[in-house]
């Protein structure tokens, strides 16, 4: 059974034009993912799915494969992973590939490194979950305790309560999806029209790890982060 990487990399984005090419530190975004998959040592096979025969060829010269183009109804703004992974997956199964899980690589993780998606891949398996999806903590500041809300001009708790009778340390530990830089999602349930299968696990990555490139300040950040040599 294959365990396949799919990086997505469509041509078109509006808050970054073409995105996935762009540099961060000495490398693009797609050279950073690129690494990340081939390097990580449990990858089977390497996929890129992408609508753009530029990034394809960037692809390829980075050692990825390239067997398909995405289509048009996947490639824009509104279309969902779920589609683009569903796509991969029969369009290797139709190559003669039996594929056991697909594990998402989106290039906006550029501090995803290979031992991340190492380390993931293997608690998939040990834990012989359905998914696993990379998470980051929550800081407790953002948790639903210290949350709070205006209320004829004053601030008053969201929860009810006294604002700060909770101490940081009796806070519940909560985690957000990070990207995510890293998703495993098994066949299985990509065919029942999913990602999310139970059961569902988390891979915690640190802040810096999870930094997601959006709008052109990430990439500022994330930049400036490689060439002042932060390494995750």
């Amino acid at each position: 059974m294959t365990l396949a990487a799919l990086i997505p990399a469509r041509g078109g984005s509006k808050g970054i034009p073409r995105k996935n090419l762009a540099m961060c530190g000495d490398r693009s975004l797609l050279g950073w993912t690129a690494e990340a998959a081939l390097s990580s040592g449990v990858i089977d096979r390497a996929i890129l799915s992408t609508d753009d025969d530029e990034i394809a060829a960037a692809g390829i010269a980075l050692g990825l494969e390239a067997p398909f183009r995405r289509p048009a109804e996947l490639s824009n703004d509104g279309a969902l992973m779920l589609g683009v992974m569903q796509h991969a997956l029969a369009a290797l199964r139709a190559d003669g590939a039996e594929v056991e899980a697909l594990v998402l690589l989106q290039p906006t993780s550029p501090f995803r490194r290979p031992h991340h998606v190492r380390e993931a891949v293997e608690k998939f398996r040990a834990s012989r979950a359905s998914t696993l999806v990379s998470v980051v903590r929550v800081p407790h500041r953002f948790v639903p305790e210290g949350q709070m809300r205006e209320q004829d001009g004053r601030l008053a708790p969201y929860f009810g309560g006294e604002v700060g009778k909770t101490r940081r340390q009796d806070k519940e530990t909560l985690f957000g999806r990070n990207g995510p830089a890293v998703l495993i999602v098994r066949s299985s349930v990509l065919d029942a029209g999913a990602l999310y299968g139970d059961p569902t696990v988390g891979y915690e990555m640190d802040e810096i790890a999870s930094i997601d490139i959006d709008a052109p300040e990430d990439l500022r950040l994330a930049d400036h982060l490689m060439r002042t040599g932060y390494v995750p």
